[in-house]
């Protein structure tokens, strides 16, 4: 007779479930006013979706801003945040209706300046401002090395002030008793354990983009065939709010479109992020010659890059592994709503230019693809330095051989399309495909990038259950946190993540009102320590 594992039961002040930007953010400031704290994360080491970003955030009245003489206000950020949705076209064309949360938006502006000093404190270096239109001002800050220096010292900044980080933990259900939720069911390798929390439970498990469920559920037609970036991602904190009575904000919003693959490691980013060395990095993108700078930059900064459209409506087509055309690359193949490339043979494709498309894309406003670091990259930067995704042949039949493709069948695809050229309708401005070299750039995939929908919440964000009525003890942050504000640009999902998520360990931390169980001290994040 086999004998149940008694069920153990771990008191503490705030529970924090994942352990991505935003649930580092919320445990940290909920354990410098004092808690005791217990973060537990699904997976075998930290990161989330933060690990996986581009590494932008974009706020206003910024260190660098002040330092260059940018005069720049939480009011004009709040502004243009709109004129970004205005010109969304995955929100003007979304078969739902559509309404932003400006009171989060609010919060978001007013609050994220001083999150980006926070980071600063703690050890992050950013190199910018950049610009962005249609931002009035340059604002988006790039994080060096990469996405993974948040991590890095958050996770160290949590440790070091007293954190319990419980990995390979993955919550199983909410503790609710009395209508407020009391805790989490866990499993852990070794049993079930109930962590209680008086204080109260903050959700940071992200978005939803890694659940097939709830993508054929919430997202358009296509999409279970596309490559989440975070595939561990499976709305595991929208299923417990739904439990709840709580319920999904914007079903049907979500990033998705085709990228480049990643630079292959560089050295450079096997440095540890330290201040140390990020600094004389950060230096050299100030003050170094830009002809030394790019190749510097595109093989390890921009870890994400996509291809702009404008290549596409110049002539440029989408090929798939056999050499065939599969789209029409005018009707945007970025687009969201329509994730074709991933029902191509090994879900991959080539950008297939000629001679004459290589030349003009050499400077602005003919680019490539954006770049953060210095804005935008042109085809002389790839064939500089990023060899892994650039691949240039005298003759289509050479080309075919070096991406594995059918010689025949590439010919006959630029010879169709070159002869569609002959109507003028069908053109519009597109150049035929003759003159060699002719270069295919990629693999590109289609990946989703996250879900946009996140759950209910009021502005101290409280998770919101029947009615529209805050669940107690129940918090919010990040992607599972947006609570209907809609996130356009680069760097506003960052500085959301962690803006939300110290919001919400604060909050959650401020309902420990009982002196039933001594508080435990909280030891000062020291920015000067590594």
């Amino acid at each position: 007779m086999t004998t149940k594992k008694a069920v153990r039961q771990i008191e503490t002040d705030v529970v924090v479930v994942g352990g991505g930007g935003s649930g580092l953010a919320a445990a940290i400031e909920a354990r410098s006013l004092g808690r005791r704290v217990v973060l537990l994360e699904k997976n075998e080491k930290l990161g989330g979706s933060t690990a996986k970003s581009i590494g932008s955030i974009t706020a206003s009245n910024t260190p660098h801003q002040l330092k260059k003489g940018i005069h720049d206000s939480p009011d004009d950020h709040f502004e243009d945040m709109q004129r970004f949705i205005d010109a969304s076209k995955r929100v003007r064309e979304s078969r739902y209706p559509i309404k932003d949360n400006t009171a989060l938006r609010r919060i978001f502006v007013d609050n994220v300046s001083d999150t980006f000093r926070w980071l600063m404190a703690i050890g992050v270096e950013f190199h910018g401002p950049l610009p962005e239109a249609p931002h009035r001002k340059p604002r988006m800050h790039n994080v060096l090395p990469n996405s993974g220096a948040y991590i890095y010292h958050l996770g160290k900044a949590a440790r070091r002030s007293g954190v319990d980080i419980v990995t390979a933990a993955r919550v199983q259900r909410l503790l609710v008793e009395d209508g407020k939720v009391a805790g989490v069911v866990c499993e852990l390798a070794d049993g079930t354990v109930e962590y209680r929390a008086r204080g109260g439970v903050v959700l940071t498990t992200g978005d939803f983009s890694g659940d097939a469920e709830l993508r054929t559920q919430h997202l358009s037609e296509g999409f279970l065939d596309v490559q989440p970036v975070n595939p561990t991602n499976q709305g595991d904190g929208h299923k417990l709010v739904m439990a709840q009575g709580g319920r999904i904000v914007h079903t049907g919003i979500c990033s998705a479109g085709i990228r480049f693959q990643p630079p292959p490691p560089k050295w450079i980013t096997r440095l540890p992020p330290q201040r140390i060395f990020m600094r004389a990095v950060n230096w050299a993108m100030e003050h170094l010659p830009e002809s030394l700078l790019r190749p510097v930059v595109m093989s390890f900064l921009t870890t994400i890059l996509v291809p702009s459209p404008k290549l596409f409506k110049a002539g440029a087509l989408l090929i798939n592994a056999r050499g065939e055309r599969f789209v029409n690359e005018i009707e945007s193949p970025s687009d969201s709503s329509t994730p074709v490339l991933a029902q191509q043979p090994d879900k991959l494709a080539y950008v297939l230019l000629d001679a004459k498309l290589a030349e003009k894309y050499t400077q602005w406003p003919y680019y490539v693809s954006t770049a953060p670091g210095f804005a935008y990259a042109f085809v002389p930067d790839y064939r500089r330095t990023r060899s892994d995704v650039f691949n240039e042949a005298p003759t289509l039949e050479s080309l075919a051989a070096k991406i594995g493709a059918s010689p025949e069948v590439l010919k006959k695809t630029v010879a169709d399309y070159n002869a569609t050229l002959a109507s003028p309708e069908v053109a519009a401005g597109r150049e035929p495909l003759d003159r060699g070299p002719f270069i295919a750039m990629g693999p590109v995939r289609h990946y989703l990038n996250f879900s946009d929908s996140g759950v209910a919440v009021d502005t101290r964000l409280n998770v919101l259950g029947p009615k529209d009525q805050p669940i107690p003890g129940l918090f919010a942050a990040g992607f599972i946190g947006m609570g209907g504000m809609l996130l356009e640009g680069h760097g506003h999902h960052i500085g959301w993540a962690f803006t939300s998520g110290r919001m919400a360990g604060r909050h959650a931390a401020y309902r420990v009102v009982s002196a039933d169980l001594p508080l435990g001290p909280a030891a000062p994040v020291n920015a000067n320590k590594t």
